[in-house]
C-alpha cells in the first residue's frame, strides 16, 4: 500500500480526475451518432456496437487492474494505464471503425485502471469510517467526466469542430495525464509476499470470487448501472429525439442532467451511508427513487414532470450504485481491497459488455429496421425496470457490513 500519507490526498485526487477524464471518452461518442455513423459507414446500431466494445477492455481488465495494484501500487500502473487510454482515444479518432474499435478497446482496458485506483488509494490511506464518502466522492468526478462528455461535448460538435480533432485532442491530454501521473503519485513501497504473481493473483481472485458478498455486490451494483450507462449515455439522446422529438442539442442538455445527478448523488448518499453507519437501507431506497424514475422515463407522460428533475433525480438515486464498492471491501480482506474492486467492477461490465449489444439487437427486432418510436424504447428497455427491482430483492441478502453493524457485533474490518 501507499507509505506516504502526506501525498494520498494529491495521489486520490489525481487518480480520481483520470477516472473523470476516461469517463468523459466512455460517453463522448452518444452525442456524435450522427457524424460516426457517417464516418464509419455504419448504422447507428453499428456504431452502438462499435462504441460498446469499450466495455469488452474494461470488463476482463477490471480483474488484472485491481490485482496488479495489490502487488505493484499505484505509481507503477497507473501512468501506463493512462497513456493506454490516451492511445486508444487516438486510434478512435483515425475514423476506421476496426481501428476504432480497437481504439475503444483499449479505452476501456485502460481506463478501467482509474476507478480501481481512486478507490484503492482511498482505502488504504484513509479511515474506514470514510469509506463510502470517498468512493462516492471519486464516482462524483468519474461523472463529472460522463456529463461534460454529453453536455459540453455535444455544443462542441455541433459548432462544426470535427469529430475527430475532438479525439486527438484528448489524446494529447490523456498523455499530459500520463506525466503528471508518473511524477506526482507518492514511490510504492513493496509488501513481502511469500508467491509469485501470477500465483498470488490466482489465489487472491479465489478468495474473492468464492466470497458470495462479492458476487452480490457486484450483480446489485450492475443492476442499478445499467440505466444510466446503457439506456443515458448509450441511447439517451436518440431516445428524447426519436421518442418525443426534442431537437438535437435540447437532448443532449437534457440527456447530461443524469449524469450531474450521478455527481450530487454519489457522495450525497456515500455521507448517509456513513453517518448512518449501515448500507444496505441507503442502497434499496436509492433503487427505489431509482425504479419510479426509469418508469417515468418509459411510461410518463411528457411535461407532467420538468424533465431536468426526473433526470437529476435518477442520476441522484443512481449513485446507490456505488455503495457496492463499500461493501464488497468491507466483506473481504483489507490487503485484498484492490482485487476485491477489481471483481466488482468485473461483475458489473461483464454485465454491460453482455446487455450492450442485447438491447441493440431487441431494437432492431422489435422495430423491424424501420423508424423507431416511443413504443419501441418502452419495448426494449422495460427489462430494465425489472432489473432494479431484481437488485433491490438482492440487497435484502446482502450482509449489513457499515460501521454501526460492526460496532454492535463487536467486529472490525480487517
Amino acid at each position: 500500500m501507499e507509505k506516504d500519507k502526506s501525498g494520498a490526498g494529491v495521489a486520490w485526487l489525481l487518480t480520481a480526475a483520470y477516472y473523470s477524464y476516461q469517463y468523459a471518452l466512455r460517453t463522448a461518442p452518444s452525442v456524435m451518432m450522427p457524424q460516426l455513423s457517417e464516418s464509419f459507414a455504419l448504422s447507428s446500431l453499428g456504431v452502438a456496437s462499435v462504441v460498446g466494445v469499450f466495455y469488452y477492455g474494461y470488463s476482463p481488465f477490471s480483474l488484472v487492474a485491481g490485482s496488479t495494484l495489490d502487488w505493484m501500487g499505484a505509481k507503477a500502473v497507473l501512468p501506463v494505464a493512462a497513456l493506454l487510454t490516451a492511445i486508444g482515444a487516438l486510434l478512435f479518432g483515425i475514423g476506421n471503425a476496426g481501428v476504432a474499435s480497437f481504439g475503444r478497446f483499449m479505452q476501456g482496458a485502460g481506463g478501467v485502471f482509474a476507478l480501481v485506483g481512486a478507490v484503492y488509494i482511498a482505502s488504504n490511506n484513509f479511515p474506514a469510517n470514510r469509506a463510502a464518502t470517498l468512493i462516492g466522492a471519486t464516482q462524483m468526478f468519474g461523472m463529472a467526466g460522463g456529463s461534460a462528455g454529453q453536455f459540453l461535448v455535444g455544443p462542441i460538435i455541433a459548432s462544426g469542430v470535427p469529430w475527430r480533432s475532438f479525439w486527438i485532442g484528448m489524446s494529447a491530454i490523456g498523455a499530459l495525464l500520463a506525466v503528471v501521473l508518473y511524477f506526482m503519485l507518492p514511490r510504492y513501497v513493496p509488501v513481502k509476499r511469500q508467491d509469485d504473481w501470477i500465483g498470488g493473483t490466482a489465489k487472491s481472485l479465489g478468495i474473492v470470487f468464492r466470497n458470495p458478498q462479492s458476487i452480490l455486490c457486484g450483480l446489485i451494483a450492475g443492476l442499478l448501472f445499467i440505466p444510466t450507462t446503457i439506456l443515458d449515455m448509450t441511447w439517451g439522446v436518440r431516445f428524447l429525439q426519436e421518442a418525443h422529438g426534442f431537437e438535437y442539442g435540447e437532448a443532449v442538455i437534457r440527456s447530461a442532467t443524469v449524469p450531474v445527478g450521478w455527481m450530487i448523488g454519489s457522495p450525497l448518499l456515500g455521507v448517509l451511508s456513513d453517518r448512518l453507519g449501515r448500507r444496505r437501507p441507503v442502497i434499496i431506497g436509492g433503487a427505489a427513487v431509482l425504479f419510479l424514475c426509469v418508469a417515468w422515463v418509459l411510461y410518463g407522460r411528457p411535461g407532467s414532470v420538468p424533465s431536468y428533475v426526473v433526470g437529476i433525480v435518477m442520476g441522484l438515486a443512481s449513485g446507490a450504485a456505488m455503495l457496492p464498492y463499500t461493501v464488497v471491501k468491507e466483506s473481504n480482506p483489507r490487503e485484498l481491497g484492490g482485487t476485491a474492486t477489481g471483481v466488482i467492477n468485473f461483475v458489473i461490465f461483464t454485465l454491460s459488455a453482455l446487455l450492450g449489444p442485447a438491447f441493440a439487437w431487441v431494437m432492431q427486432m422489435v422495430s423491424g429496421g424501420g423508424q423507431i418510436g416511443l413504443e419501441h424504447y418502452q419495448s426494449t428497455f422495460r427489462p430494465l425496470l425489472y432489473g432494479v427491482g431484481v437488485a433491490i430483492l438482492l440487497t435484502f441478502l446482502l450482509k449489513e457490513t457499515g460501521p454501526a453493524s460492526r460496532a454492535k457485533t463487536g467486529g472490525t474490518h480487517e
